[in-house]
């Protein structure tokens, strides 16, 4: 019988598993073992052992490309929890009609990104784009040159990307709102308790487990964002948008520098493991 059981289990587990052997773990060691070769996919692996990691160092574009992803997370992980929780908080009401506006902030999130980018610049475009026309009306003669420039380009990525996946971290933060029981309110009322402080007291440390949830999240995606960039500005104007998860492709796929672009990708995936587990510690922290 115990024998059963465990084929059981594990006839379940292993389909799971051997895609994730496959498509995951597999990639990711053959990836760390190549940071340490050059290869360029024609010629028989080498061995060069600190060298690509050496070569990080004074490597500009790396350089550019660390800071430009590290800006853009910045901007991009506490702008949209801070949008998805307000609108969480609004469409957190019992209203007629409520349902409506809640796919319609979450649609975007499943629309194909390619289509999200190309609006985008489309209505980014600094001589007939709906923005700069609207800037224009309300007084603004010199409106910021968007995705054509170096300056504007990195916050016109984070705000396509802010509107894009609001929606998806909002209904993390309603499944949250309407988990919270409702006599805490009641009794919060009771003791004379009013809009903020209920928000405050009660709210917020109830949300706090899916806010930490939102967070690990948002920081997972922005380090590794890739195809919103490169379809909106494919890294430029210059190198003003190029981030790290680009230049793995550029080195890797176009340039054919397997083993360099292995060693990018290595620091990428530490970055995000540093970040995650600082999440972690500083949860558990709060918890005690």
């Amino acid at each position: 019988m115990r024998r059963r059981r465990a084929l059981v289990g594990w006839s379940f587990i292993l389909p799971n598993f051997l895609g994730f052997a496959l498509f995951t773990l597999v990639p990711v060691i053959a990836a760390f073992v190549l940071s340490f070769m050059r290869w360029d996919a024609y010629n028989p692996p080498t061995w060069t052992g600190l060298s690509n990691f050496i070569r990080l160092v004074g490597d500009q574009s790396f350089q550019v490309a660390l800071l430009n992803t590290c800006l853009y997370a910045l901007g991009h992980v506490p702008l949209t929890l801070a949008v998805a929780l307000v609108l969480a908080l609004l469409l957190n009401q019992k209203l007629k009609g409520i349902a409506f506006f809640r796919v319609a902030i979450f649609f975007p999130y499943i629309t194909s990104l390619v289509a999200v980018a190309i609006v985008w610049n489309m209505l980014f475009d600094p001589t007939s784009g709906p923005i700069n026309q609207f800037l224009h009306l309300i007084g603004i003669q010199d409106a910021p040159g968007w995705t054509a420039s170096t300056t504007w380009a990195l916050p016109a990525v984070i705000i396509t990307s802010v509107w894009r996946d609001m929606g998806y971290y909002m209904v993390l933060f309603l499944a949250g709102l309407q988990a919270i029981p409702g006599e805490y309110y009641e009794a919060a009322e009771v003791d004379g308790a009013n809009g903020w402080q209920k928000f405050w007291y009660i709210t917020l440390p109830s949300l706090r487990p899916t806010t930490f949830l939102v967070l690990v999240l948002l920081s997972i995606s922005s380090f590794k964002v890739f195809d919103l960039v490169f379809v909106m500005t494919r890294g430029g104007p210059g190198r003003a948008t190029l981030m790290l998860s680009q230049l793995i492709y550029q080195d890797g796929i176009i340039n054919g520098e397997f083993g360099y672009s292995s060693a990018i990708s290595l620091v990428l995936f530490l970055l995000v493991l540093v970040v995650t587990v600082f999440q972690f510690r500083l949860q558990q922290r709060r918890e005690r």
